[in-house]
């Protein structure tokens, strides 16, 4: 009998295989009663009550491996997870340019049991005020505690595994999408030891943030039509220009909120080549010494 759809486009699934996929290590989350699982919207595919978290490497042809990785946050608002269109998709698309990547399935909030009760929430939470950590991103990092400890983790992880797979631990980045974006922004402002070499923001928070004179390298690529974070100027860009980090911002006419791969007949389709031209750019491309 096939699954019912229900509002919204949702469609629950089993849980899909994940090759690989590791624990992270981090524990259970903190009053979990809800266990994990999965549904089909938009075309793609999502995780939500997530209690546990993973890593998923996918790697390149070690022919073209460059020495490179990088870790993959998908969105979700902190109540689900885009692992196709923002974890498993971008990650095979950068093996495919010989980098490593390793996509996080990081912990989240708990959300209802039932799919059709989840999709009322969501409706709420998207008709209600804005959720404090799209207001104010930098006083929510206090509240996302859990989530900065999976990235840590996978950042020391990646790192713990490096000549294994040739990689080299001072070429460790991480990109992430919308709430996995602002993940990524804490991870490197407020994740201690995580110290990622590089970043890449994809419509995420514009805020300002206070920057640090060793700040990562960022990339930001962000759609002008975005309901969430087009209307909040761009603090981001200005704060690390004035803390003389360097900063690519690519400000797309089109693309709405959650484009990640989905192919669109925007220009916003190109961030992801732009991502690839900016990591050239700063070397990140070039064979490492430590795949020789």
């Amino acid at each position: 009998m096939a699954p019912s759809t229900v509002d919204e486009g949702m469609t629950p699934i089993v849980t899909p295989e994940q090759p690989g996929a590791v624990e992270l290590g981090t524990g259970v989350l903190p009053g979990a009663t809800t266990p994990e699982s999965w549904h089909r919207e938009y075309g793609s595919v999502f995780a939500r009550n997530v209690t546990v978290a993973t890593l998923t490497p996918v790697l390149p042809d070690p022919a073209d491996a460059t020495g490179t990785a990088v870790i993959v946050a998908p969105g979700g608002g902190f109540r689900s997870l885009s692992m196709q269109n923002e974890g498993w998709d971008v990650a095979r698309a950068l093996a495919d340019r010989g980098v490593a990547a390793f996509v996080v399935k990081y912990r989240l909030r708990q959300t209802a049991p039932e799919l059709e009760d989840f999709a009322t929430e969501i409706r709420e939470m998207l008709s209600g005020p804005p959720p404090a950590h799209r207001k104010d991103p930098v006083g929510s990092f206090a509240g996302l505690d859990a989530q900065i400890t999976d990235a840590r983790a996978a950042f020391a992880w990646v790192r713990s595994h490096a000549t294994q797979w040739g990689l080299d631990p001072a070429r460790v980045g991480m990109v992430g999408f919308s709430a996995g974006a602002m993940l990524t922004l804490a991870t490197a402002l407020a994740g201690e030891d995580a110290e990622p070499a590089f970043i890449g923001s994809v419509y995420g928070p514009m805020s300002s943030f206070d920057v640090p004179p060793d700040a990562p390298p960022l990339f930001i690529a962000l759609a002008a039509d975005d309901p969430l974070f087009a209307s909040s100027g761009f603090g981001l860009v200005e704060s690390w220009h004035a803390a003389g980090r360097p900063v690519e911002f690519h400000y797309y006419e089109r693309g709405g909120h959650g484009f990640g791969m989905y192919p669109k007949e925007t220009t916003s389709t190109g961030w992801f080549e732009a991502f690839i031209s900016w990591m050239t750019m700063h070397g990140l491309l070039a064979r490492s010494a430590a795949r020789e």
